[in-house]
Formats: C-alpha cells, structure tokens, sequence
C-alpha cells in the first residue's frame, strides 16, 4: 500500500463551503477517487492534513469517510500503518454503460469538451510562459534563509511541483520539468487497465504545475464532466501510440517556453479525444 503522494491535491481539496460542509467533503473525495488522483490500494494524506486542506473539522471527515466506507469507496485501517486506502476500482468499458451515457450525456458533451479545451490548452500556454520567462519574471529568488523550508526540500519531494517565485529558478524549473517528465513516462508505460488514469494524472499535472489552484481545480472539474464517457469507451492501443506523439509534443512545447505551440499542440490533442468520444457516441 502507497500513499498517493504523486500529485498535489490542493486544487482538488480546497476549503468547502461551511453550509453543506459534509457533502461537499463527500463530493470532493469521491472525485479525487473516481479520477484516480488517489487509485486502488493508495492512502488518503493524513486525516489531520485532509482536515486542514478543506477547512473543516475532523469530525466532519471522519463522517465523510464513513460514508464511503459504507459504499466500498475506501477502507480504514488503524495502527503504525494505517489511514484511509482507497479500494474503488473502475469498471470496465461496457457497451450498455456507453449506450445509457450516450443517451444522457450526449447533448452536454460539446459543452464539456469546450470547457475542457479551454481550460486545457490555457494551463498549457501559461505553463510554457513560465518555463520561457527570464528569473526576473518568475521572481528573484531570496536566498535568506525561511522558517521551516529546508535547502534539501525540493520541489519534487512534496509531490507535483510548480514554478514557485520563492524558490531558486533553476531548482524550481528542474523540478517542474522532472515532476512533468515522470508523468509523461507514467502514461506512456501505462497498459489499457490503467491507461485511462495515468492520461488524467498527466493533463491535471500541467494545470497543477503552473502553481494556480483555481487552475489546477478547474482542470479537474473539466475531466470530471468527460470521465464518465471516456471510462466508458475501449482504449485502442493505435489511440495510445498517437496520443504518446501528442504528449510528448505538448511537453516538447511547454519545456521550450513556446506558449503558442503548447496551446496549438494541447488544441490537436484534445480535438483527437472529442473525436473519439463523437464516434463511439453517434
């Protein structure tokens, strides 16, 4: 069992609102789970933590995981080893589940896969704004030494990185750079049982890299209105081998600081994808 350390969830566990506090707090794991931002066997962050990150008390999330529990989401295991796992795992393609969403979700499907493509190709385009900025533009590094950030702390270690001002430009780049290579070779080792997963790990974490959370949250909520239709359809291993050009175009891009490309090369994929969809759809 691992603890899903692999990407930030600050995005995706931001403060919920106090008024429906338990529900949202439900919602909110639950599209962490069914993303697979946490996947099979992997451990929520600590109850403290997740507490803190949605503002609310750890009453409240004891509730939440209960509830889950109860629907086979999750698992809670005490002891030195212990913590909330998740032990969802996604169903298989199925053609009735493709035939019932095509009848409810086809009309919203052009309005998903704009948002999507729009919020998509922007993390890409401000990403690769980043990487082509001067030190200047990301902010001179202050090299005064900080309470609680250690010089041994990279930006690696805590997760996905992002292109943080305070810290030095050249460890912050290497380590966005490194954080975006992993995810790229993730998805491109990933069979088709887990393809689906490792190509959500890879679009969110751009998003989560240019450091905005409203971003980052956006790009999630974007996935989320497809992840139904796209865990529904097969995953072709020609779509694979295309879609692996595709990604290493879009890294390509973003790394080279080339905004407009980036943009260009996450507006091809993405029409690639709304293709397949329309077609298994129609």
């Amino acid at each position: 069992m691992t603890t899903a350390s692999a990407i930030d969830l600050t995005g995706m566990l931001r403060p919920v609102r106090q008024g429906n506090a338990f529900e949202e707090t439900v919602e909110r794991l639950l599209t962490v789970i069914k993303l697979g931002l946490v996947g099979p066997g992997e451990r929520f962050p600590a109850e403290r933590e997740l507490a803190a990150q949605l503002g609310i008390s750890r009453l409240t999330l004891r509730d939440a995981i209960h509830e889950l529990n109860e629907a086979g989401y999750v698992c809670s295991r005490r002891g030195r080893f212990g913590g909330t796992f998740v032990t969802y795992d996604r169903p298989p393609p199925s053609s009735a589940e493709l035939r019932r969403l095509a009848r409810q979700e086809a009309d919203k499907l052009t309005d998903a896969l704009t948002f999507r493509l729009a919020v998509e190709a922007g993390a890409a385009e401000a990403l690769a704004v980043r990487f082509g900025s001067p030190v200047s533009a990301l902010g001179a590094p202050d090299r005064r030494a900080r309470p609680g950030r250690g010089t041994s702390r990279s930006a690696a270690a805590r997760g996905t990185a992002s292109l943080d001002p305070e810290e030095d430009d050249d460890a912050a780049r290497s380590a966005a750079r490194d954080a975006l290579l992993a995810r790229l070779a993730d998805v491109n080792a990933a069979g088709p049982p887990d393809y689906r997963r490792m190509d959500t790990l890879f679009h969110l974490c751009i998003a989560e890299l240019t450091g905005s959370s409203l971003l980052a949250a956006s790009a999630a909520d974007a996935r989320m209105r497809l992840n139904d239709l796209l865990n529904a359809i097969p995953v072709l291993p020609r779509n694979i081998a295309h879609a692996a050009r595709q990604h290493a175009a879009i890294v390509e891009s973003i790394l080279s600081g080339d905004a407009d490309r980036a943009r260009r090369d996450v507006a091809e994929h993405l029409e690639g994808t709304a293709a397949l969809l329309r077609g298994f759809l129609a």
